[in-house]
């Protein structure tokens, strides 16, 4: 028999389960809202601590301040102290209106001659652009090779005392596996069109004209290090016979050898020497997005035989 009670009720056991269903998804979308938005807000601050969105222009009274450029690691292209990084701080710190002095600081064992000599050069032009602003590097714990290269075209180089300084001279390093090729029984397959296109080649003998001519290209592109050097340091450099061959020496040392003027740090030379005593920084630093694509390209670029031999400025 047919009770209308009994579809009543489970009527309303149906609409009860649905109205619940209902407000089980809107809950459900709210905290997914809320999760959302929280998550969003995460990415947006650490998307401002990558770009260094922080650092936008801080307009000042007039009040005159040092700029900071950072020069820090081995110096080469696609790398955090390339030359184009460098510059593009330098120039902005000499550009604004602002700026009393500039300090490059640098910690560096060197690198690329190149983009060494690059920075140097624009280090010289912006010097003699802007005649009433000087440009000082402060060394931190290591200033050798191409990282002094730049430094010999600062107004003033200021170390601490157990600073390394010095390394002026050039090397091109590799390996030869001809001896480990004949154990494993392995032949080396050259072909070239012009017969030093396999120069210093690893997997081959060493040839005896290469290797004069790359010694040769080394003594030249030292005799350009130690030119620099000469020019930059000018009188207050004090030549020994040591100087120019490769040797590091202490801060200490290298301010009785006339490689360095004194003692500082960028507090000290922004308060005691530039007589501005507020340090901006105008250092260029890569977000993760331009470090990614770049090293992606590098790889690219790279083959075998510049991963086994590096030429530098040590």
């Amino acid at each position: 028999m047919f009770d209308s009670n009994d579809v009543q009720w489970e009527r309303k056991i149906l609409e009860k389960l649905a109205l619940e269903a209902v407000a089980e998804q809107r809950r459900r979308r709210r905290w997914g809202i809320f999760f959302k938005l929280l998550g969003f807000a995460y990415l947006t601050f650490i998307l401002a601590l990558v770009l260094d969105w922080g650092d936008a222009e801080k307009l000042t009274d007039g009040t005159k301040y040092t700029a900071l450029v950072n020069l820090e690691g081995v110096i080469k292209s696609k790398g955090d102290a390339d030359a184009d990084n460098v510059i593009s701080g330098l120039q902005a710190a000499f550009k604004d209106k602002h700026t009393a002095g500039v300090i490059l600081r640098i910690n560096s064992p060197g690198g690329s001659p190149v983009q060494s000599g690059i920075i140097n050069d624009e280090i010289k032009r912006l010097r003699k652009a802007h005649p009433a602003i000087q440009l000082h590097v402060v060394v931190e714990d290591v200033c050798a090779s191409g990282g002094y290269y730049v430094a010999a075209a600062a107004d003033k180089i200021f170390v601490d005392k157990a600073s390394i300084v010095g390394s002026i001279g050039v090397l091109m390093d590799g390996f030869g596996f001809t001896g480990t090729m004949e154990k494993l029984g392995v032949e080396r397959r050259l072909l070239t069109a012009g017969e030093s296109k396999g120069f210093l080649d690893p997997f081959s003998p060493q040839n005896e004209n290469h290797k004069d001519h790359a010694k040769q290209m080394l003594g030249e592109i030292h005799q350009q290090f130690i030119t620099i050097v000469r020019n930059g340091r000018g009188k207050r450099l004090k030549e020994t016979p040591e100087m120019f061959s490769g040797l590091m020496w202490s801060g200490a040392k290298s301010i009785e050898l006339g490689l360095a003027d004194g003692y500082g740090t960028v507090e000290s030379v922004a308060r005691d020497v530039i007589k501005a005593a507020e340090v901006r920084d105008f250092s260029v630093r890569q977000n993760f997005a331009e470090k990614f694509a770049k090293q992606i390209g590098a790889n690219a670029a790279e083959g075998l035989a510049s991963a086994l031999t590096s030429f530098t400025v040590r």
